[in-house]
């Protein structure tokens, strides 16, 4: 999962990874302990597993509203038990119910190549080539971005007009295939089943940073389905 930006427009965007733990025998008055590095990085680890695993079962079902059933139980509990779960006291997650209105087949269509570079917190700059475009029907069109630094992989950000309202401010993610989310391809096309949305793990947690949308990947129609705003 992604990371720690705000509500707006304006300001840094940063890395989808946690902000550097302070040491784990801190003796801040009222500072919960935070695990070391080697256990803090294991966690991580199984957190990605699991997503991994979770996205592979989504693809293999024959019956996408059950398969996102099955998606928001999985999720809701790494959110609530995970080690490495962005989870704050008294949080959980909430999900609109599933509409398949909003699952697509699409063709990822030519765009102009330009650059996108985010920078970060913690890695400086990260360069995000266009692969493409998919045109989302009565909605308007998502940028498809490449990364090709370490991991290499797409990433489908969004921002619609209930950013802010029904769901978090900053905006949610759709396809992030180095973190393993990715409801792959049927017919040649790309599935791009908005019902899959999710929010980025700063919603949840500032240690966590994450990219926001850029405009490219801005709706200006209303994408009611998907992660809600916490509570």
């Amino acid at each position: 999962m992604s990371a720690g930006a705000g509500s707006g427009d304006a300001g840094p965007v940063t890395a989808d990874q946690p902000e550097p733990l302070p040491e784990s025998d801190s003796d801040t008055e009222g500072a919960a302990a935070q695990p070391d590095l080697a256990t803090w990085s294991q966690s991580v680890a199984s957190w990605r597993r699991e997503v991994h695993a979770l996205y592979a079962e989504v693809r293999a079902a024959s019956d996408p509203a059950a398969a996102h059933a099955g998606w928001v139980r999985a999720r809701a509990t790494l959110f609530d038990q995970h080690l490495a779960t962005p989870r704050q006291p008294g949080q959980a997650l909430r999900h609109a119910p599933y509409d398949p209105a909003y699952r697509f087949l699409l063709p990822l269509e030519r765009a102009e190549p330009t650059t996108w570079e985010p920078h970060t917190g913690t890695d400086g700059v990260v360069t995000f080539e266009r692969a493409g475009r998919f045109t989302v029907p009565g909605l308007g069109s998502l940028d498809v971005w490449w990364l090709g630094s370490y991991g290499n992989g797409l990433f489908v950000p969004l921002r619609d007009t209930t950013s802010g309202r029904t769901t978090y401010g900053a905006g949610r993610y759709l396809i992030d295939t180095v973190k393993g989310a990715d409801l792959g391809r049927e017919e040649g096309a790309w599935v791009v089943d908005l019902n899959f949305a999710y929010n980025p793990s700063c919603a949840y947690d500032p240690r966590w940073a994450c990219p926001l949308a850029p405009a490219g990947n801005r709706l200006t129609a209303d994408v009611p389905v998907g992660e809600l705003v916490g509570t």
